[in-house]
């Protein structure tokens, strides 16, 4: 793990872990031994069949982002329809149904899970609805039985945006194997990274190896390509960046989760601030999101700005909604009184910094001022 910054320091919302760096010396040294630096490499088949173990999945296709990976399941099921889609998550969710070539479809969230909501879902299917795009936000399980409950009555495909659920187990299984398809993302941002990086979990293995071709120009062999696929391939630099740092996870899972039981104890009783992140087993800790009520002294915006003044960068995930942005707003699904919690949550949600090694001081400085922000 890197070190923990002065306490003078900025303190943003999220810090990327790294492995210690002569662990990632020997990967190196192979990668330059070899001059395989793509393409499917001994790296990358490492990396996945390492990672899939650690995930307690069988199939997965390791690709170079998660937009991508996105684009990838919705083109592999031939997806050209709508796409019923949450508002609230980060743009890249939408934008990957339009590259697709298909047509994102806003439905509603459920308030605790901030999850599609099926009921919801439901009553956006139309003739031509194909999938629905759920997004377990901030690592919280959506309702995946009422999900695929609407999904198989439908005959709908059901692809999660599993960017933040990295390693959430419910119920001893992984969240990541619900539906025809989940995306990871392995961006810097993430609970685990490979620098950038995605993967597609799959439910066998014709469909990996579908991915995997879709991922690669739709190459079979030197004589063969089957369908119009793209580059979503991911180096053997990148693969050996996971290499390295997928040992390292349990105890980055072990030390969020402390510096998300400080939160909960430090802002216990705060009036008017609500903790949305779980505790439970299984869960990541992937953000620590707050909801700021009308009790509390200070609106989310300027419990925002007054964070910001200590040079503390807490974020407003996700504000605005999809469904606001320029590029959306037009749509018939995108009208403001159509969604009514998601509207609710985006204009009351704050995430806190949080990363495995948070210094506990800059932890508690966060707390204080959160608990009293008005002198």
């Amino acid at each position: 793990m890197t070190d923990s910054p002065a306490v003078d320091s900025p303190i943003y919302v999220t810090r990327p872990i790294l492995p210690p760096l002569a662990e990632v010396m020997p990967y190196l040294e192979q990668i330059w031994s070899s001059r395989i630096l793509s393409n499917g490499g001994p790296m990358l088949k490492r990396f996945e069949a390492e990672l899939a173990a650690w995930m307690g999945v069988e199939h997965l296709s390791i690709q170079c982002n998660a937009s991508i990976s996105l684009v990838v399941a919705l083109r592999h099921y031939g997806i050209t329809g709508e796409v019923i889609t949450s508002p609230f998550s980060f743009v890249a969710t939408s934008h990957a149904i339009r590259w697709a070539g298909a047509e994102p479809v806003f439905a509603d969230i459920q308030a605790g899970s901030m999850g599609l909501d099926p009921a919801a879902v439901e009553a956006r299917i139309t003739p031509r609805t194909q999938a629905i795009m759920a997004v377990h936000c901030y690592g919280i399980p959506c309702d995946t039985e009422g999900l695929a409950d609407v999904a198989r009555r439908h005959g709908l495909r059901l692809i999660y945006d599993a960017a933040h659920a990295f390693g959430v187990r419910v119920d001893g299984k992984p969240l990541v194997a619900e539906g025809d398809l989940s995306v990871l993302s392995f961006h810097a941002t993430k609970v685990f990274n490979s620098f950038e990086g995605g993967a597609i979990v799959a439910p066998d293995l014709e469909t990996k190896l579908a991915l995997d071709r879709m991922g690669n120009y739709g190459i079979v062999d030197e004589l063969t390509v089957t369908e119009t696929g793209l580059n979503a391939k991911i180096s053997e630099l990148h693969a050996a960046m996971g290499l390295a740092l997928l040992p390292h996870m349990d105890d980055a899972l072990a030390a969020r989760a402390a510096v998300a039981a400080r939160y909960r104890e430090g802002l216990a009783g705060v009036a008017g601030l609500d903790c949305l992140c779980p505790a439970r087993d299984g869960h990541n800790s992937y953000a620590f999101p707050i909801r700021v009520g009308a009790d509390y002294p200070l609106d989310r915006d300027g419990l925002y700005d007054r964070l910001r003044q200590d040079q503390i960068f807490a974020r407003r995930y996700f504000y605005p909604l999809i469904s606001d942005m320029p590029m959306y707003r037009d749509l018939a699904s995108a009208a403001p009184q159509d969604l009514p919690v998601a509207r609710d949550v985006a204009d009351h949600i704050l995430c806190l910094p949080i990363y495995p090694d948070l210094d506990p001081a800059d932890q508690a400085r966060i707390i204080g001022i959160i608990q009293r922000p008005v002198a």
